[in-house]
């Protein structure tokens, strides 16, 4: 295994969401796509992520708990943005008429509702979720980024599984 220390883990799992994070600035800023809300909670879940991955090799602890707790942190970080990019492209994959209407806009959303039905709303899906703006080698950016949850999940599963030292 490449990876044999804890914090070298830690290091390359933050490595990797730095570089989600700068593929879906660049596709924004320079690309000029615009994140829709199903988007914008996937970077929260890199965001998320990487502030544990920071967190674990900053501290890298020696004991296994330690361990335990920043895979499983990660790893559920990992997770949701997972489940959040596969419930994107289930809703790309939906016929024309069953894709839900465009609702209102994510930041009026935040503004008049509590987060707990914002987030049920953004989950539900919109319209907007459901364009495909871009495509490379037959896949939407959600698959590309589902596909970049399954690579970043390596390195929580590896630290779950590291024994007790460094």
């Amino acid at each position: 295994m490449i990876l044999h220390s804890f914090r070298s883990v830690a290091l390359a799992g933050l490595a990797f969401c730095v570089l989600m994070m700068a593929v879906a600035l660049g596709l924004e800023h320079i690309g000029g796509f615009e994140p829709c809300p199903l988007c914008i909670f996937q970077r929260v879940a890199v965001i998320a992520a990487g502030i544990v991955f920071a967190i674990a090799a900053i501290h890298s602890p020696a004991g296994r708990v330690g361990k335990v707790i920043y895979g499983l942190l990660s790893l559920i970080a990992v997770g949701t943005g997972a489940f959040i990019a596969g419930r994107h492209v289930w809703l790309q994959g939906l016929p024309a008429d069953e894709v839900p209407s465009c609702g209102p806009g994510l930041d009026y959303m935040m503004d008049i509702l509590p987060m707990q039905d914002v987030v049920a709303m953004v989950l539900t899906g919109s319209g907007e979720c459901a364009n495909i703006d871009f495509s490379l080698l037959g896949l939407s950016l959600p698959a590309w980024t589902l596909i970049g949850f399954a690579i970043l999940a390596i390195a929580p599963l590896r630290m779950l599984l590291m024994k007790s030292r460094g």
